[in-house]
């Protein structure tokens, strides 16, 4: 019995010829715990994107970044990643905490390589998990069901260029994120943060959309 192929894949298997290829492939490459080789490239990712389903049952993506390893390899069946302060929509973590089914994809560009991970998620909202990540909203606790390596063929080659200076570091205070200076959003974002632009001054929206059209790492 397979843990991945439903009656929708073996359809197009069938169509394509392709069931015993998939069957093999799931066979030797897919395993429900994580192996050192896992562990390891887990660990040294400084991104991954996050699916999850939200109230209307409609898949999302989001992408979700920090310094190499943000994301915690706890033990053989159970990874953690942080929520960082974002746009406030907690669009994911509010997915999350309504369907825990998530998929998780980690890439490493420069190889390429990639891990593919379904499983089941948790808010922790206090405790040992959430004290290892300064500044976090939240932390996810992740209960690993399927974990494989995917094929890279079709992964285009990117190096990295710089870190984000948004990403939470011990000793830095960490830039007020610049979209927050916008003029439009000022009577909606926390009152710490008004006080912080207060210090900055505010920027007009089509400030903003210039430095990101840009590339400005300011943005």
């Amino acid at each position: 019995m397979s843990r991945l192929f439903g009656p929708q894949h073996r359809e197009l298997q069938d169509q394509f010829d392709s069931r015993a290829l998939a069957d093999r492939i799931e066979m030797i490459a897919v395993k429900t715990e994580l192996d050192d080789v896992a562990k390891s490239f887990i660990a040294s990712r400084d991104m991954f994107f996050l699916s999850s389903v939200d109230h209307n049952g409609r898949p999302t993506v989001s992408y979700k970044g920090g310094d190499p390893g943000f994301v915690k390899v706890l033990d053989d069946r159970t990874i953690a990643f942080p929520s960082y302060d974002g746009n406030g929509m907690h669009y994911s973590m509010g997915n999350i905490s309504l369907n825990p089914e998530i998929g998780i994809l980690f890439i490493a560009f420069d190889r390429p390589y990639r891990l593919r991970m379904q499983g089941r998620g948790e808010l922790v909202r206090e405790g040992p998990i959430l004290d290892m990540y300064p500044e976090a909203d939240l932390a996810v606790r992740v209960a690993v069901s399927e974990v494989w390596i995917n094929c890279p063929r079709y992964v285009h080659r990117y190096e990295k260029v710089k870190p984000s200076r948004y990403v939470p570091r011990e000793g830095i205070e960490t830039p007020l994120c610049e979209w927050k200076r916008i003029d439009g959003v000022q009577d909606v974002i926390r009152p710490e943060e008004v006080k912080r632009v207060e210090q900055v001054g505010q920027i007009t929206a089509d400030d903003w959309m210039e430095r990101v059209l840009t590339g400005d790492e300011n943005a």
